[in-house]
């Protein structure tokens, strides 16, 4: 027999596509799943079905954004660049994604404000926000075992550094989008990684510098 229903998959990626759609025009607070549901095209049970809850579809549309962002920045990590090429190549990245995807960084400030009188949504999003944390942190890691170098600071300390650069850069972006330069991202990471260049540099002659025996 021909299969009439969608797969749950097809009808999970129906509600996310919407409700990125829903949530950018009107808001989180101002967006319910049965609105969510009939711009999908689909029945509130079934978006009850994947989803059960606002908060729940509102973290894993983060959660899933994030996860792209990230698979970006690897894909452009190329063994034969130097970190500060590196470092400038993801800058470009992300300064696309960030302004392609404005929308984004709305959204998690809005969720950041609402979560503040509610400990459930507090602690989802404090939960994804570390997951993504220690994601970052392991592209970071990755750059050390690919080009042998010393962070200027724990990478989970890096890593909160270069999501709150790119969060700042894109509220002020949507503030006034001419006043950010479209390389002004890229420009402070490839500082980022000469002053990671510096330091190995510096200690590899602090070495040589040393007596033996």
């Amino acid at each position: 027999m021909a299969r009439t229903r969608p797969y749950r998959a097809q009808t999970r990626r129906k509600v996310l596509d919407a409700a990125y759609v829903v949530f950018g025009e009107r808001g989180i607070a101002g967006t319910s799943l049965e609105q969510v549901a009939a711009v999908a095209g689909l029945t509130k049970g079934a978006v009850y079905s994947n989803f059960r809850s606002k908060d729940e579809l509102v973290l894993t549309l983060m959660e899933e954004h994030a996860a792209d962002r990230i698979t970006k920045s690897l894909q452009a990590m190329e063994t034969d660049l130097t970190p500060s090429q590196v470092a400038h190549q993801v800058g470009v990245v992300l300064a696309q994604e960030m302004r392609a995807d404005a929308g984004w960084h709305r959204l998690l400030a809005e969720y950041a404000a609402l979560t503040r009188r509610d400990p459930a949504g507090a602690e989802g999003l404090r939960q994804g926000r570390r997951e993504v944390r220690d994601a970052v942190a392991g592209v970071l890691d990755r750059l050390v075992e690919t080009f042998g170098v010393t962070l200027p600071m724990p990478s989970a300390d890096l890593a909160i550094v270069v999501l709150a650069l790119g969060n700042g850069l894109a509220l002020e972006t949507e503030i006034e989008p001419e006043g950010v330069r479209d390389d002004l991202f890229a420009q402070v990471l490839g500082i980022i990684a000469s002053d990671v260049v510096t330091v190995v540099a510096d200690t590899a002659a602090d070495a040589q510098d040393v007596p033996v025996g």
